[in-house]
């Protein structure tokens, strides 16, 4: 089943991207008492997460904090080594990396994908949320190949 606005995101060990390595954090703790907005790719340095969408949450990061957003993380299910070197090349510090290296959160969330026709294996669709103390409050899944829903820009204007 795929997760829904009211629904509570799913308890699995991710993966913090920081400037000393990877650290592992859980996601019932991560996300407490704070508003996120969250977004998914597909993968770290494909060509529309890195064109469009990761600079789309750099560029509007200001934007979203205004609007009461405490924190903007990233996640793909790619390794915390592949995702922090993405935002190094294309981020910024007001973006959180955490990786879905085993795609645990993509399934508990029903969120993901097959992209085994492209060579990228089992992945997670392409997608933001507003998240408030760990609850889902705004849902915004892509059609395959689309990007527009998931975008900073759509996020701001349902705020």
């Amino acid at each position: 089943m795929t997760i829904a606005v009211g629904d509570r995101l799913p308890d699995v060990k991710l993966v913090k991207a920081t400037a000393e390595g990877p650290e592992q954090v859980q996601s019932s703790d991560y996300f407490k008492d704070k508003t996120v907005a969250l977004f998914c790719v597909p993968g770290a340095f494909t060509p529309t997460c890195s064109a469009k969408h990761l600079p789309g949450y750099v560029e509007k990061a200001d934007e979203l904090k205004a609007k009461g957003v405490d924190e903007i993380v990233a996640t793909a299910v790619n390794d915390a080594f592949v995702l922090g070197a993405w935002n190094q090349a294309a981020g910024s510090q007001d973006i959180t990396m955490l990786a879905d290296g085993n795609g645990e959160f993509a399934k508990a969330t029903g969120l993901d994908a097959d992209f085994s026709g492209f060579g990228m294996g089992q992945r997670a669709q392409r997608y933001s949320m507003l998240v408030e103390d760990g609850v889902v409050k705004q849902l915004n899944v892509e059609a395959p190949g689309d990007f527009s829903v998931s975008s900073a820009e759509h996020m701001l204007g349902q705020m």
